[in-house]
């Protein structure tokens, strides 16, 4: 009995000993597992675990915000993305403090020089196309087109009522708006609309708000991107526009925008800095990941994608910039 009793106690201690290698033979395999994830996990998002910020147009940032949502999505990091103007952003892209710029309409002259002093260097992209777009209110049933000459008289401040415009029209004070200075929207329309002189009206930083403006005021007038007049139509009337060297006004359509038949369709940018590209793989990866989907977030925010071709020449800029 005696041995049989010893015999079961060896048993049970070896029993013991054996579950503890087991367990910890487990726990080492448990641990290493964990590791191997871990790295994985590592591997995965140490690519995006750089920050990315940028800033400038609030008429590109819909295209962004698109792009933005569907890089989380995809690799669980967002880009920090201002809304702050094209001007005012490009200010903070020259001090260094944003590593692209949206902006709405072309690099200016002392904005190159400016990065030129601070030893910035970038490459333009275009992402998409915009009609900019000149609208009145819902129940206004007598303006339906303008010339060049007559979105001067009304910008200029020439033109007090609407009678002043065209004799046809009544005579009824035209109330002007437009967004501010820090705009690539108000850059563009003073340089393609008012030969580069002053804007006169009521001109407000927060684009939504000249529309809320126009389409609270029955004389009312005021421009912005083709988006947000897409995302107002119900309460805004787009005008028909006639170029300097047409003979017929245009209609801002999607179609017209993107032959450039409308007069004032534009080109929709990023900047990005090169030295910045090549340090943050993050950064570098968010910018071939919004090339890759930029026609797709152009549409689905209300303005035109550039043809196939054109795309493929803003990608192939981009690889030269990394290399590839």
């Amino acid at each position: 009995m005696k041995k049989q009793t010893l015999s079961v106690a060896m048993m049970l201690v070896l029993g013991g000993t054996l579950a503890a290698c087991n367990n910890d033979a487990e726990n080492d395999d448990n641990n290493a597992s964990n590791e191997t994830s871990t790295e994985t996990s590592e591997e995965k998002s140490s690519v995006t675990e750089q920050a990315i910020v940028g800033d400038g147009s609030s008429t590109v940032f819909p295209i962004l915000e698109i792009v933005n949502e569907d890089y989380n999505a995809e690799y669980g990091s967002a880009a920090e993305i201002g809304v702050s103007g094209t001007g005012a952003g490009f200010d903070r892209f020259i001090a260094g403090e944003t590593d692209f710029q949206n902006a709405s309409r072309p690099i200016k002259d002392e904005e190159k020089q400016a990065l030129e002093d601070a030893g910035i260097e970038y490459t333009e992209l275009e992402v998409a196309i915009d009609g900019l777009t000149v609208a009145v209110n819902k129940d206004n049933d007598f303006v339906k087109d303008l010339t060049f000459e007559e979105l001067y008289k009304i910008y200029s401040g020439q033109a007090e009522t609407w009678a002043d415009v065209r004799s046809d029209f009544p005579d009824e004070k035209i109330v002007v708006y437009g967004p501010d200075q820090s705009h690539g929207t108000h850059d563009f329309f003073k340089e393609e609309v008012m030969d580069d002189e002053d804007i006169q009206g009521e001109l407000i930083q927060d684009t939504n708000q000249v529309v809320n403006a126009v389409t609270s005021d029955k004389n009312a007038i005021g421009f912005f991107g083709y988006n947000f007049y897409l995302n107002n139509k119900d309460n805004l009337q787009a005008v028909s526009i006639q170029g300097e060297d047409s003979t017929e006004a245009v209609e801002p359509t999607e179609e017209n925008v993107k032959s450039y038949k409308y007069p004032l369709s534009r080109a929709l940018f990023v900047y990005v800095a090169d030295e910045k590209v090549k340090e943050n793989e993050s950064l570098s990866q968010f910018i071939e990941f919004l090339l890759d989907n930029a026609s797709v977030a152009a549409e689905d925010s209300g303005y035109v994608a550039l043809d196939e071709e054109k795309l493929n020449e803003q990608k192939d800029k981009f690889k030269e910039i990394i290399g590839n």
